[in-house]
């Protein structure tokens, strides 16, 4: 079920927010996907996205506390094709790397493989649980991956995604026999229960990357446009404040706009 309304949700979300998917992968309690977000939709996608999902899967398993951990997603912007692609591989060796299956390709969660993209929609299908079949939510809905800008065709993305996720996975199996362990596997994997929790304490106070680069300098050009777009998001927010409904905000401004329609540099 939790596939089944995933995917389809994902698929609508996509869909209505003009969202162009690359890669995805749920795991057992989040998920990673790489995408291109072009009409600046990306705020009300996650909202979508993680609301009826959370809604879906509480309804299923008769739920009423949070799905998700408090707080807002975590979006870290690419630099340039080299780290789409990397990002790409790391999405998608994600459950070799975190001990629990060989090969990515393994993994029973939703999980976008190479060969989907730039191929044939999938067709999913809206879920019988939960949605209603006279209710406003189409009754299918086309999941498309697509390939992100810079690469001369959609063969070259997959053979080098490719090369990048056994990279991962042979850097992953190295790392577990060097610890004395072995990958949880498939068969262990599937006899958890969706209300185990783990065993070990998740880091805190870690870095929460914005941007991430292998490239030094793209990384300092990238965190230097962050950088004046706060600066000039607090003088407009300011101005704000004080009565000056004419405030200019910086491109890139979301919730303000929204809620608001506050001026924003760029639009026209």
């Amino acid at each position: 079920m939790v596939n089944a309304v995933f995917g389809y949700v994902l698929a609508v979300a996509a869909r209505r927010y003009g969202i162009l998917l690359h890669a995805f992968c749920v795991l057992s309690n989040h998920f990673h996907i790489v995408l291109t977000d072009p009409r600046g939709q990306l705020p009300i996608f996650e909202q979508f996205l993680n609301s009826l999902v959370a809604r879906a899967l509480n309804a299923w398993y008769g739920r009423w506390e949070n799905l998700w951990a408090p707080g807002s997603f975590s979006a870290v912007a690419l630099a340039s094709p080299e780290d789409i692609l990397d990002k790409a591989a790391y999405t998608l060796a994600n459950p070799a790397a975190a001990g629990l299956v060989e090969r990515g390709c393994d993994w029973q969660g939703l999980w976008s493989a190479p060969e989907w993209i730039g191929g044939d929609p999938d067709v999913v299908a809206r879920p019988d649980h939960f949605f209603s079949a006279d209710g406003q939510m189409p009754k299918t809905e086309r999941l498309e991956l697509v390939v992100p800008e810079g690469f001369p065709s959609v063969e070259a993305f997959r053979a080098a995604l490719m090369g990048r996720i056994a990279e991962r996975e042979r850097a992953a199996a190295h790392e577990l026999r060097e610890q004395g362990r072995r990958f949880r596997g498939v068969r262990r994997v599937n006899a958890q229960r969706h209300t185990d929790s783990p065993s070990t304490v998740e880091p805190r106070r870690r870095l929460d990357p914005r941007v991430a680069s292998h490239d030094k300098w793209k990384r300092i050009e990238a965190l230097a446009r962050l950088k004046t777009f706060l600066v000039e998001y607090r003088e407009a927010f300011l101005k704000f404040r004080t009565g000056l409904r004419d405030a200019v905000f910086p491109e890139g401004t979301y919730l303000l706009r929204v809620s608001f329609g506050v001026a924003c540099a760029g639009s026209g």
